[in-house]
């Protein structure tokens, strides 16, 4: 199902369901379809799913780092005039709900991570150097995934523009960097809130020890595996994936 892009003020976004806002962040090269099953199914269980285009291109390069984004993100939330949200973040999305929930925490009722960066991610924005062969940046692309097949030819296509405009390549780098200088290893003790991570065991990106290394860190996590699943659970194990959330929710009356 495709959803309708919603365009206000300076915000772009997706809006499915009534309920409890779910505020979903897609990653540095993840599209907002990437989340339609979570979409799809958490709109019909009593929740309004909201997905904002995160400026991360249309920042200049100053600003584009996860603080400002965080910052963005928290704007968002006051325009729409939300109180108590979940977020949902894959990859950059996750770090980014991360520092949110670090700036703004009475903002923020849960949190829910996958693949998330904030401890350690492999050559985010690395390794372009063959950027104008397919081929490699197809390879990169399916290498994201356990099942290659996965990257569709779409998502391949959407990557390989991406590195191929100077302007977004630079800022990718630059969001890489921040990434980085932006770790969270001394914020995440004292989140108290409750966080949900779940997590591929195959993802190279931010390997497993990434997660266990979450939870020990956050004082009210608790740790879900996806067998034979990367980087992006909700795409490549949706229904595994909003079970699991879904029973972790109704555990924690959220």
């Amino acid at each position: 199902m495709a959803h309708r892009l919603k365009k206000e003020k300076d915000y772009r976004y997706i809006e499915v369901g009534e309920g409890t806002p779910i505020i979903v962040l897609h990653g540095l090269m993840g599209g907002l379809s990437n989340f339609d099953a979570v979409t799809n199914y958490f709109s019909e269980k009593g929740y309004k799913v909201i997905i904002p285009e995160l400026p991360i291109y249309t920042m200049s390069l100053l600003k584009t780092n996860v603080k400002s984004f965080a910052k963005y993100l928290h704007d968002f939330i006051e325009y729409k005039g939300f109180e108590d949200v979940i977020l949902l973040g894959n990859s950059l999305g996750g770090h980014i709900g991360l520092y949110h929930t670090k700036l703004y925490p009475k903002k923020v009722r849960a949190l829910i991570i996958t693949g998330s960066s904030g401890l350690y991610e492999s050559a985010m924005g690395g390794g372009y150097t063959k950027r104008g062969d397919y081929e490699v940046i197809k390879k990169k692309a399916q290498d994201v995934f356990y099942d290659p097949a996965v990257a569709t030819k779409t998502i391949v296509d959407e990557v390989y523009e991406t590195v191929n405009d100077r302007n977004k390549l630079i800022k990718t780098l630059a969001i890489a960097k921040s990434a980085i200088r932006h770790n969270m290893a001394k914020d995440l003790p004292n989140m108290k809130l409750p966080v949900c991570i779940i997590w591929g065991k195959n993802d190279t990106v931010t390997p497993p020890e990434v997660a266990t290394e979450f939870n020990e860190l956050l004082p009210n996590s608790e740790l879900f595996w996806i067998d034979k699943c990367g980087h992006a659970a909700m795409m490549e194990h949706p229904e595994e994936f909003n079970t699991i959330l879904n029973d972790w929710l109704i555990d924690k009356n959220i």
